[in-house]
């Protein structure tokens, strides 16, 4: 939903700056608008890993919405990270479960908005680079680990072998991993706030729901911290470009008058 929303907009901006060529009200509702859009712009730009990401598994959740259901389930446990999978291909596995949302599509939005803003701000402060190291961190070794934890627990009698084929993708693993990143370095009292807010949502669940999942998606949390903490060794945090403000809007620049050439 959030997705076409945003595609609407966009198409309505440049049907908008069309008429702005021929329609003078219009025009002026462009011109207040368009230190705000310069202004998107610029942070979507500063941060292009994070949004081309968002690109890609929102492309994949168009398919699962419009797709056969019995097909989607079929590729996304192709695409699975469980242990049959990871035993047979595991480099493809470990790449295309990346690509998708788990419980075909459910909770996009939410997704783009964490996407959006806390990684894409962790991403203007470490750097593309690192912050992709960060994600393939979590979402590898977190599954890795999962993995194991699930051999181990079938092997045990603690869980039924049909654990073995469950079906296990999406973007979350690298999503927790990035923002416990963007946690570690924010100031004050918003790194407080993103403690508590990643205990509520990756911590509370291991001790009140007990999956395989909610263990994973803690792991993942570890490695993205983990892998923070290591790339930080390897430089200062990024100072990036201030942003266009939106109540400065540039003003043309007057030309000179010309003193008219003696006759």
């Amino acid at each position: 939903m959030v997705a076409l929303v945003v595609l609407s907009l966009v198409v309505l901006w440049y049907l908008l700056r069309g008429l702005a060529r021929v329609w003078t009200p219009v025009r002026i509702v462009v011109a207040r608008l368009g230190p705000w859009t310069v202004r998107l712009r610029a942070w979507v730009l500063s941060a292009p890993a994070t949004f081309t990401y968002i690109v890609l598994f929102t492309a994949c959740t168009f398919v699962q919405k419009t797709a056969p259901p019995r097909l989607i389930d079929l590729l996304t446990k192709v695409d699975s990270t469980n242990l049959h999978r990871l035993s047979d291909d595991p480099a493809t596995v470990l790449v295309t479960s990346a690509l998708w949302v788990a419980d075909r599509g459910s909770g996009l939005s939410l997704y783009i908005g964490v996407f959006g803003t806390v990684v894409a701000w962790a991403e203007r402060r470490y750097g593309t680079p690192r912050i992709i190291l960060v994600a393939i961190s979590a979402h590898v070794l977190g599954s890795l680990t999962t993995a194991r934890v699930e051999r181990w627990a079938i092997d045990t009698g603690r869980a039924p072998h049909k654990l073995a084929a469950a079906t296990d993708v999406g973007v979350s693993y690298v999503m927790v991993g990035c923002c416990a990143a963007a946690v570690l370095i924010m100031p004050g009292l918003f790194r407080w706030g993103g403690v508590l807010a990643m205990a509520f949502t990756v911590l509370v669940p291991v001790f009140v729901s007990h999956t395989i999942w909610d263990l994973g998606h803690l792991f993942a949390t570890l490695y993205g911290l983990a892998a923070a903490l290591i790339v930080r060794l390897s430089g200062p945090l990024r100072t990036p470009p201030p942003l266009v403000e939106p109540w400065r809007t540039p003003r043309p620049v007057a030309e000179p008058e010309r003193t008219p050439a003696a006759g």
